[in-house]
């Protein structure tokens, strides 16, 4: 084969076979003769095609002479009838001349007609893309889109089910990712994870530091940018090494900041030890985590639906690009500059400012652009595909060397550059009782309480979301592992006095989406399909490793500008909004009811009700960020937990129909296919079992 075959031949999914069209004319023939031929086995005829792929098919159209240009229409017909799914299935399992015909004829019932003066067939009609599923045309009976979805789709699965044993969620789940746990790390040897990797590491190192520098603010030093660090990495490493969905990725939460600053006020008010009180808190707090794991306890997921989920998920986007934004903003305050981008003590440099929104601003648009690089019409497949994988890391690295040759001393990441304790009077071991009275480890009980709610609403909604059925995990998920690796790493850093780390769902939606897989054979023009999520373990390994050894990489961290970390921050808020049904129906407000898109709700689900379910979201969203926002924000998982019972009460404003195509967890193909199935009542397999040589002539 010469280059151009073999070019074409990777286009071509693996064990694809050939259907062959054949018309032609003969002088002594009086009237036509067709023959549709299926091969069993398919045989590879050489000659036939352009590269070697065996045939399956023969179409073949004999006829007297005068008719070329008919004959050559009939055999372009029924090529295109052989590249339609649903008539190819037919194809295979046709027992006889009823069976093609009738296959033909739905084919032709589904035909969009384009009137010859309408159009101009010189012009090209670009491929969609996204092409609907065909599922649905499977499905007997399944064209009547008046049929009933009266059933409400939950969290389903073996990993939700409870066992009514001690710790038999969590053995189970131990059983179902033992098998995967060393193709976690083979399947981790890919560019996607390098790109993957490096991304990350920077988006997760500067909330890390952020965080932990917060936290020496509010706790007097006692834990600070150094102990964030270290919590971090070794949280990070052994839940990347032994959770049930090593996809997520933990991080800092905005309530544990607010817990912290009011634990530490409490501690000084009453002359207690805050490291030995916080490390009974602690130690309580992952007692009662262990608690949960041991009774089932996350199979309460599955009461959480998308309505929650979305509602939790878009809070935390918006908060993401909120503060990007905030930490960019400069404020004019009694004659001088005060905030993030402009330094404390001064002296002010002219210019900073606007080199930082500059930086900011253009690590945003750049990394959008080469995001969407892989669909762009420039340079081969593999170019693209490859500038879209290492989009961010390829925009920080071009940032920072123009931040260096302009030369305006804009804010600098800075990293710890010593490993020891921030303050010199305390060590990496915290006694529980310390110099606090022996009641301080009873009383501390009751604070856990709120940190366990607080841990396990966190942990277990960002993991609904990362384990969403659209996602296509095949691996399979553990809700109890997850819960309870973090509990043994909470217990651990609080005696160690290191802060406590969380499923961060920002950062873990954009580690999924760093990891998604297209195919790489698709036919010419035609769009990639999407086939899952490289499930491994290595990205997030090496990012809470190389983490832990960021204090020996201060010289070349102390070049990357924090603009460029805030506008990464940004760029992963706005694209982690992308897939959120919320956002989707909040453009219905403004949108005229030809424009909207065929969404599955829209057709059957009244516009008013749409729009009434979409408003109560909005306002839970809205009194959700009142609260994280205010002193308030400690009850903040509380709130998140009325949601649910909101959702519940919805029952009484909707129909279970309605209810099941606004809150649900599926996507839009999966639903129609359910949606088919349910109308036609029962779904018919039929299976090609050994099926012989099939020849059919027809008489025209």
């Amino acid at each position: 084969m010469g280059s151009a075959e073999l070019h074409f031949m990777k286009k071509i999914p693996t064990g694809a076979e050939a259907s062959n069209v054949l018309v032609g004319e003969l002088d002594f023939l009086h009237q036509p003769i067709v023959a549709f031929v299926r091969l069993s086995p398919a045989v590879l005829l050489s000659g036939m095609t352009e590269v070697p792929i065996p045939t399956r098919f023969l179409f073949v159209l004999l006829g007297p002479e005068g008719k070329a240009h008919q004959y050559h229409e009939i055999g372009r017909s029924m090529a295109t009838i052989m590249t339609d799914e649903v008539f190819r299935d037919v194809a295979y399992e046709a027992k006889n001349e009823a069976d093609l015909v009738a296959g033909i004829d739905e084919f032709l019932d589904q035909v969009t007609v384009l009137p010859p003066g309408e159009w101009d067939p010189s012009i090209r009609i670009e491929p969609p893309k996204n092409v609907p599923s065909q599922e649905k045309r499977k499905m007997p009976g399944a064209l009547d889109d008046s049929a009933s979805h009266s059933t409400l789709e939950k969290h389903s699965g073996p990993e939700l089910q409870r066992t009514g044993r001690l710790f038999g969620g969590l053995t189970l789940d131990v059983k179902r990712k033992a098998p995967w746990f060393w193709s976690d790390f083979r399947d981790g040897l890919s560019l996607q994870c390098l790109a993957s990797f490096l991304f990350l590491y920077c988006a997760c190192m500067s909330p890390v530091i952020t965080f932990g520098g917060l936290l020496g603010e509010a706790t007097n030093g006692h834990i600070s940018a150094m102990e964030s660090l270290l919590g971090a990495s070794m949280a990070g490493v052994v839940y990347s090494l032994f959770a049930g969905q090593p996809l997520t990725i933990l991080g800092s939460t905005g309530p544990v900041l607010v817990f912290e600053k009011i634990l530490y006020k409490f501690c000084k008010e009453y002359t207690l030890s805050y490291l030995s009180l916080r490390a009974c808190i602690g130690l309580w707090t992952a007692f009662l985590c262990i608690v949960l794991v041991a009774t089932d306890a996350s199979c309460l997921v599955c009461y959480v639906t998308r309505f929650t989920e979305e509602a939790f998920a878009s809070l935390i986007c918006i908060i993401f690009i909120y503060e990007a934004l905030e930490k960019l903003s400069c404020r004019y305050l009694h004659g001088e500059f005060q905030g993030p981008a402009c330094g404390r003590d001064g002296p002010y440099t002219p210019d900073v400012f606007f080199w930082c929104c500059i930086l900011f601003f253009a690590t945003f648009a750049l990394s959008s652009f080469l995001k969407k690089f892989k669909t762009s019409r420039y340079f081969p497949t593999g170019v693209r595909s490859t500038v879209s994988d290492f989009a961010v890391f390829l925009t920080i690295v071009i940032m920072v060397l123009l931040d260096f040759m302009v030369g305006i001393p804009s804010p600098k990441l800075h990293v710890p550059h010593t490993f020891k304790p921030t303050r010199d009077d305390r060590g990496w071991f915290i006694s529980p009782i310390g110099p606090n009275p022996w009641w301080t480890v009873l009383a501390a009980l009751v604070p856990a309480l709120l940190c366990t709610i607080l841990i396990f609403m966190d942990q277990q909604i960002t993991a609904v979301i990362v384990n969403r059925k659209e996602h296509k995990l095949k691996k399979g998920c553990g809700y109890h592992l997850d819960l309870f690796m973090v509990a043994v790493m909470l217990g651990v850093c609080s005696v160690m006095g290191l802060p406590w780390f969380v499923a961060a769902t920002v950062l873990s939606i954009t580690h999924v989406n760093s990891l998604k897989v297209e195919s790489d054979c698709s036919a010419p023009g035609e769009q990639p399909k999407f086939l899952g999520i490289r499930e491994q373990r290595v990205t997030g390994l090496l990012i809470f490793v190389l983490m832990g050894c960021s204090v020996f990489f201060t010289s070349v961290l102390k070049f990357i500008p924090m603009p460029v970390l805030y506008g990464v921050f940004l760029y992963m808020g706005v694209s982690s909004l992308s897939g959120i049904q919320f956002f989707d129906r909040l453009k219905l407000f403004w949108m005229p009811a030809k424009h909207q898109p065929d969404f599955i709700y829209l057709r059957h689900v009244p516009l008013r009700k749409v729009h009434f379910f979409t408003v109560i979201q909005l306002i839970c969203l809205v009194l959700l960020w009142t609260i994280k926002v205010s002193r308030a924000a400690i009850i903040f998982p509380m709130m998140v937990l009325a949601l649910v019972f909101v959702r519940k009460a919805m029952d009484f404003c909707f129909s279970k129909r309605e209810l099941s195509f606004l809150d649900d967890l599926m996507p839009e193909r999966k639903k129609k296919l359910d949606d088919a199935r349910n109308e036609a009542g029962e779904e018919e397999e039929v299976r090609l079992a050994g099926s012989s040589g099939l020849d059919i002539s027809l008489g025209l």
